[in-house]
């Protein structure tokens, strides 16, 4: 995970007026990335459809799973030069980190990322605004260039609810309501045991809860409730294959034909939080990840959600809450 301490990035030939602070509200080269570098550790929850095989009447299989999870950004050194021909050079900035998530129930693995968060300056070719990009790799096959916007707000997160109905083709409309979809994916019925299901007992876990599987962002705002969040960073990344815009999802040959993922979308919030009954500050990680995956025919969600905190030592001084200009509460203002 460590880079080699003498390396760094270094543009040769240097590039011709750098923007230092790709994000001008922040002064820091990270931009809303600057906060992430350290080790971040937690837990959450994850929900998945698998396909089954032999498919016969029984083409699915839904898991769910409590998780804990670690995951260490370091600081990449240097500018990372990108030479352009339709416009001027650019230097991005960023952080490599991986990402590791066990079952907390069963003790075992289900999940490792390595990958880079970085930032982006504003461009004329193509003409965008400063962006965010995550660039992730997963070992059952998957790689994923996700890019997007940053904003902040002036006080805790504004968190959506999010569902695991499948659906048809790429119109989540046609879903219906969660009551309709028990009738037909009857794995979503936590009353009963159900062969297609880990847990098959939803007895052998009772944390995991009909309200959870029915919307899993309740597992984001329960660990939020009774906080005093001062201020969020919000990074929002989209990566999908249904638009030729350069950013979307990789599968190797067995995932296209089995389970392809075609549609990444992912929500991180960095937040400061008043330490309760003392002075001073936390920070506090919280994201929403939806991944699609497409087989038989149907779109299935793929929705992991988690709440994690920077580990910090005794001596460590107090995290300062940031000052964003312009942010306002219950509002996401853009960064750019």
């Amino acid at each position: 995970m460590t880079l080699p301490h003498d390396f760094s990035f270094e543009p040769v030939p240097a590039v011709a007026d750098p923007q230092l602070h790709p994000f001008k509200t922040i002064a820091d080269p990270l931009g809303p990335l600057a906060q992430l570098p350290g080790t971040w550790e937690g837990t959450g929850f994850n929900t998945i459809w698998r396909p089954h095989h032999p498919s016969g009447r029984q083409d699915r299989f839904l898991e769910l799973n409590l998780t804990s999870e670690t995951l260490v950004f370091e600081e990449i050194p240097g500018a990372i030069p990108n030479r352009g021909l339709d416009q001027k050079d650019i230097e991005m900035f960023g952080v490599h980190y991986l990402q590791s998530i066990s079952d907390s129930t069963l003790d075992a693995g289900i999940h490792l990322e390595p990958g880079i968060w970085a930032t982006v300056p504003a461009t004329t070719a193509p003409k965008q605004p400063p962006t965010v990009v995550r660039m992730a790799t997963i070992p059952h096959g998957t790689s994923v260039m996700a890019q997007g916007r940053a904003s902040a707000i002036a006080g805790p997160p504004i968190i959506k609810d999010v569902d695991i109905i499948p659906f048809f083709g790429h119109d989540p409309s046609t879903k219906g309501s969660f009551d309709d979809a028990k009738q037909t994916f009857s794995e979503l019925d936590m009353t009963t045991k159900k062969k297609f299901r880990q847990p098959s007992d939803p007895a052998s876990i009772p944390a995991i809860t009909q309200a959870m599987v029915k919307n899993p962002s309740l597992v984001l705002t329960k660990a939020i409730a009774g906080q005093d969040i001062v201020n969020t960073i919000v990074l929002r990344v989209d990566a999908t294959n249904a638009k030729l815009e350069g950013v979307g999802t990789a599968n190797t040959f067995f995932l296209v034909e089995n389970a392809s993922a075609n549609h990444v979308s992912a929500t991180f919030w960095i937040e400061t939080v008043k330490k309760p009954h003392k002075p001073g500050h936390f920070l506090q990680l919280q994201y929403t990840q939806t991944v699609m995956l497409d087989f038989n025919g149907l779109r299935w969600p793929h929705v992991s959600v988690a709440t994690l905190r920077k580990k910090t030592s005794a001596t460590a001084p107090d995290v300062a809450a940031p000052s964003i200009k312009g942010a306002k509460a219950g509002k996401e203002t853009d960064l750019s």
